[in-house]
């Protein structure tokens, strides 16, 4: 923008440019101006170094939990397939296991050795890949991750830096065999293998005998019967327990039994001695002491119907143990009608 200065005198006639800062040190138009050259200059120099601003940490990746069939294969859920093709790596107990089940389904992605042995040190690495913003998929050979499989510390440690976890829920052996077991179900404890030594053992169910929970046990074909075994050793013969052996698998087992007969029932089986077992033992229950029946006389009562009819059981227990023979018929009708 112009204008023309008007009226006589040496300014009379004069274009004068009000867009151009006058020039004088002390007008701040004239200042402003000399910075904003000064850092043009700078900016356009070929020597100047470029800033270094902070750099911006990649967002970071996703871990799942990946539940895989436990015997049928048919079980992997379509949500963790597709989970599995889309992760950038995968997290595996025993990676000749996992390449079976992944090969299956036509998947090829990095797989990692992630076990007991090593999940300490091997946690911080994967964490480490997360956190560059690697989505990364935990499975276990069988089951659930987590339940009674490895993946603990790599769960702590990856929630303890903001990554999130998310579970694939599908396939676990304890929950198809409760559910399966016909024992109570609102209320049960989880146990996972009991130890391998019988006095150990034996300690154990000492502290669980009373548990008013459905308690449930994983157990090998090495230990199982010896197991049954200790159990019948601690619990009430009456004690109902459901055997599940091979879940989901060819020869699949669901026996319905007692404390004080299941290892018999193993034991004459050769069959019975073979795969991957879940003892699911029914919990303790205050009403059959209200109603009289010791434990002493629920052993008695037992053995003798392995042999005698309800009547003659319920009456000899009587005779043994002292207890009211009524009280004892009905505990007879109901160990028979579930044998």
């Amino acid at each position: 923008m112009s204008a023309a200065a008007s009226g006589s005198g040496p300014g009379a006639g004069l274009a004068v440019n009000f867009e151009r800062p006058v020039w004088h040190p002390a007008n701040p138009r004239v200042r402003q101006h000399n910075k904003t050259q000064r850092r043009n200059d700078m900016e356009n120099s070929p020597d100047r170094r470029p800033s270094r601003s902070p750099e911006k940490r990649p967002e970071a990746g996703l871990l799942y939990l990946v539940a895989t069939p436990i015997g049928n294969l048919g079980d992997l859920s379509f949500r963790a397939l597709e989970t599995l093709k889309a992760v950038d790596r995968i997290a595996c107990e025993d990676t000749r296991t996992s390449r079976q089940l992944l090969d299956h389904y036509g998947i090829d992605k990095p797989l990692v050795a992630f076990h007991a042995h090593n999940e300490d040190k091997t946690s911080e690495r994967l964490v480490e890949r997360m956190l560059q913003g690697e989505h990364l998929a935990l499975v276990s050979d069988a089951g659930t991750p987590l339940i009674n499989d490895p993946g603990y510390p790599l769960v702590v440690h990856a929630r303890s830096l903001g990554i999130r976890i998310v579970p694939i829920p599908g396939p676990c052996a304890l929950i198809a065999a409760l559910s399966a077991s016909g024992l109570p179900s609102s209320r049960f404890a989880f146990e996972g293998f009991p130890p391998r030594k019988s006095g150990a053992r034996k300690a154990l169910f000492e502290t669980l005998v009373k548990d008013p929970r459905t308690l449930v046990f994983y157990e090998s074909s090495h230990r199982v019967l010896e197991t049954l075994k200790d159990l019948a050793e601690i619990f009430p013969d009456a004690r109902r327990l459901v055997i599940g052996r091979e879940l989901t698998k060819r020869f699949e087992t669901i026996c319905e039994t007692t404390v004080g007969l299941a290892a018999t029932i193993v034991e004459s089986d050769a069959d019975m001695q073979k795969g991957e077992f879940v003892l699911v033992v029914e919990g303790d229950d205050p009403k059959d002491k209200a109603e009289g029946v010791s434990t002493e006389a629920l052993k008695v009562l037992t053995v003798l119907l392995r042999e005698l009819s309800v009547r003659s059981a319920s009456q000899m227990a009587a005779e043994i143990t002292g207890e009211r023979r009524e009280t004892l018929y009905r505990e007879a009708l109901r160990l028979s009608s579930e044998t």
